[in-house]
């Protein structure tokens, strides 16, 4: 198709109708068609509109023909809920609401459903909880791994002494401002030749082709709402961990983003998809899911991926500037995502194990939990618990949403508690205050048979975006 990209207002101009032909005729020709031209595909979708019942056993106009010929071929049939929600395990039971495990009890009576767990941070999220683990049958559900596709912890452990963050407040802080970009919209106007950019998904998948110069001009940006970019010291109390560092404290940096802009509108995008090939009842449809045998399900698993490394790379380009900015070498590092899909083996059968909002925790895995600006966080070494889904917390969860944080938080609160933990803050909204988060002691005390701590992270020095800034 070169340059030309089929839109609404394009099929609208040729003479169809509002409504859900469209969307369903713009998937099916960026996906199948497009090597063709624009009079090519002109003349094909005009033919339907004419005559959709002489398409209706096409392999894949189909579905466009089915929209515009209802009367003789009807919408597709809502998917029926299993009776009874699959059985799961839920850690911290006593400190999570019950909206948040009615949302997870729906989401196990999907007909896909195999196993699942909620996690000692849980709280509501859209189609399945934060903190909920997913375990499906050859299935991908976009909205089971999240909007934030791949949003990620990373931490660098350096070589620098540990008193330099108290000797050197103001060098570090500078830098952390000079260094990160924030918020929606958010651009890096450096060079970049990162690997993640040459990937061929990019060339190959035509909806990802158009977010080519989004990811160019974001890699290497942090979010908004959540995400951070801090200074700490990191206390390691394992002696045989997997770096052979000695027991002490270090100065450490850690991150927490995704994939930014570009794996928001993959998540957006297939997630309309599903819905439209996967109809389901109204209070699990944004669970709708893909078949994995399917050409939008393998299409999906591989944005997902490249959402997923692109993510990493970010961190990675973010840490590289800072650390050489404030002249330190790296020790060790420990990252891992917490909104993605993973092909795992459960009771001898391969399974898609969603994590959204959820730290993977197989034997020996190792992975990040954080706390809040003020709390700790923890490096974890995964015990590889079956009845968790090898899973662990993704962070302390929130006790309070962000606009009942907005309403009941002061900044005068903030700032106390700020200065009585010993952290500089750039940015960062009443929404995130410390207080807006359950206690990061009770969640990990409530994982104790997830996983083993080798080191717990305090922060020094934060930054976030904005306030006001929301998620892009």
């Amino acid at each position: 198709m070169g340059k030309f990209k089929i839109s609404g207002k394009w099929l609208l101009g040729i003479g169809y109708p509002q409504g859900p032909a469209i969307s369903v005729a713009m998937t099916v020709i960026n996906m199948h068609y497009k090597y063709s031209s624009e009079a090519e595909v002109k003349v094909l979708l005009q033919q339907v509109l004419e005559s959709p019942d002489q398409f209706l056993d096409h392999e894949y106009l189909d579905k466009v023909a089915v929209k515009l010929h209802k009367e003789e071929a009807p919408e597709r049939k809502e998917a029926e809920l299993l009776a009874d929600a699959v059985p799961y395990h839920t850690y911290g039971a006593s400190f999570i609401d019950e909206g948040t495990k009615k949302q997870m009890d729906s989401a196990m009576r999907l007909p896909v459903a195999v196993a699942g767990a909620l996690m000692a941070d849980a709280h509501q999220g859209y189609g399945l909880p934060i903190g909920g683990v997913l375990a499906t049958e050859n299935s991908i559900i976009p909205y089971g791994v999240g909007v934030d596709i791949g949003c990620r912890m990373c931490l660098s452990i350096l070589d620098l002494p540990a008193n330099v963050l108290d000797g050197q407040v103001e060098k570090f802080k500078k830098e952390l401002g000079k260094n990160t970009v924030f918020g929606v919209g958010g651009e890096l106007d450096i060079e970049k030749d990162d690997p993640v950019l040459e990937r061929k998904e990019f060339m190959e998948i035509p909806f990802l082709r158009r977010l080519k110069d989004k990811a160019v001009a974001q890699l290497g940006t942090s979010g908004s709402g959540n995400h951070f970019v801090e200074w700490g010291l990191i206390d390691i109390v394992a002696a045989d961990n997997e770096w052979n560092l000695a027991p002490g404290r270090y100065v450490a940096l850690l991150s927490h983003s995704g994939s930014r802009g570009i794996g928001g509108q993959i998540a957006s995008e297939y997630t309309r998809l599903a819905r439209e090939l996967c109809p389901l009842p109204s209070p699990v449809q944004h669970l709708a899911y893909l078949d994995l045998n399917s050409e939008a399900g393998q299409e999906y698993w591989l944005a997902m991926n490249l959402a997923g490394d692109y993510a990493s790379a970010c961190h990675h380009l973010i840490h590289k500037r800072l650390i050489r900015a404030v002249g330190g070498n790296l020790l060790a590092r420990v990252e891992n995502h917490h909104n993605f899909a993973w092909k795992e083996m459960y009771e001898g059968r391969e399974v898609i194990v969603h994590r959204k909002g959820a730290t993977p925790a197989g034997k020996g895995v190792l992975g990040i939990i954080p706390g809040s600006m003020t709390a700790p966080g923890f490096i974890v070494r995964g015990r590889g618990e079956e009845q968790s889904l090898s899973s662990a917390s993704h962070g302390a969860g929130r006790q309070m949403s962000r606009s009942a944080a907005m309403k009941s938080i002061t900044g005068h609160d903030m700032r106390n508690v700020l200065k009585e933990h010993g952290v500089t803050l750039i940015g960062g909204g009443l929404d995130e205050a410390p207080m807006a988060y359950k206690d990061i002691n009770t969640v990990m005390a409530a994982q104790q048979e997830l996983v083993d701590i080798l080191g717990r992270f305090t922060p020094k020095i934060v930054r976030m975006a904005d306030p006001g800034q929301s998620e892009d």
